[in-house]
């Protein structure tokens, strides 16, 4: 499978969907300094034969891919280009292709952009209302198969980020200066505000050429993420104890160790790993599950 990301920044989620899925994954970008970045990760990760990062608009692809994404990236396409962003994307799809946009947007219908939102933090940006989106994808012809409203998430990301600014606000004074540290913590502040209380959320929009190309329920994503969880929890099983610190270091920066988050929210039963040439029913498959799940928990909460 070939997939395209379309602003794909400094790379993370193009190499992620290489390591995860195996796919072969083109990103564009406009920055000389993230595509320097992101070609840098996909060495360091050993995806560099997987993963292909080129400085190149996407409107000059003469290329067709099973699958496109785009993650906050549209936010920069401007109302006026609408009908041109889609038409690429329909164009860059192959005959079942499958497009996936996911792009901060607004519950009350159309607007405008903060003023000062426009001078400091995002200059030409603009956040769109479902309403002007489906109206111009209805007219490339492509199907919307799906949209998800993403709420309070953004919210709580948003918080995060701003703890963790806070966190190496001295540092950040060091390289800026005082004035870029207030602005980025009014930034954060006032943009979780938005999310939490003025109806800002985010859409991730589904587009097939096809309407029969995806399945007829949303179970295949359950499924997918269940997968992933998977496999994202046996990598750490397997590799937890020799990658182990009190602390690490982010960025040149030392920082406290967390666990993680999402280990509460998984269902034990999946949280099997594999016995080669041994049948068992569920009951026993789920006491496993939670039999690994605790002693994750209990690494993750140890403090030497």
């Amino acid at each position: 499978m070939r997939v395209l990301d379309i602003g794909c920044g400094w790379g993370g989620m193009a190499l992620t969907l290489a390591e995860e899925t195996g796919a072969e994954v083109v990103g564009v970008t406009l920055s000389h300094e993230q595509l320097k970045v992101a070609r840098r990760r996909a060495e360091e990760r050993g995806l560099a034969d997987k993963v292909e990062f080129r400085l190149q608009d996407y409107r000059l692809i003469k290329e067709n891919f099973d699958r496109v994404v785009s993650v906050g990236m549209f936010e920069h396409v401007g109302v006026g280009h609408y009908r041109e962003y889609f038409d690429g994307v329909m164009n860059l799809l192959t005959h079942d292709g499958v497009a996936l946009i996911h792009t901060i947007g607004r519950l009350d219908g159309p607007g405008s952009t903060n003023p000062w939102i426009a001078k400091y933090i995002f200059p030409g940006g603009y956040i769109p209302a479902l309403s002007e989106m489906s109206g111009v994808v209805e007219r490339t012809g492509l199907f919307m198969t799906d949209v998800e409203i993403l709420r309070l998430h953004y919210a709580e990301t948003l918080r995060e980020w701003r703890r963790r600014f806070m966190e190496r606000r001295e540092t950040a004074a060091r390289i800026y200066d005082e004035r870029f540290c207030r602005m980025w913590e009014f930034y954060l502040a006032g943009s979780e505000t938005s999310f939490r209380n003025e109806g800002m959320v985010v859409f991730q929009m589904q587009l097939a050429k096809k309407i029969d190309t995806l399945p007829l329920t949303r179970d295949y994503m359950l499924e997918e993420e269940r997968r992933l969880a998977y496999v994202g929890i046996t990598r750490a099983r397997r590799t937890l104890t020799l990658t182990y610190a009190a602390r690490r270091r982010t960025g040149g920066e030392e920082a406290e160790r967390e666990p993680s988050r999402f280990l509460s929210e998984l269902p034990a039963e999946v949280l099997d790993w594999e016995r080669p040439g041994q049948a068992d029913d569920p009951a026993a498959r789920q006491a496993r599950g939670r039999a690994h799940l605790d002693a994750l928990r209990e690494m993750l909460a140890r403090e030497d």
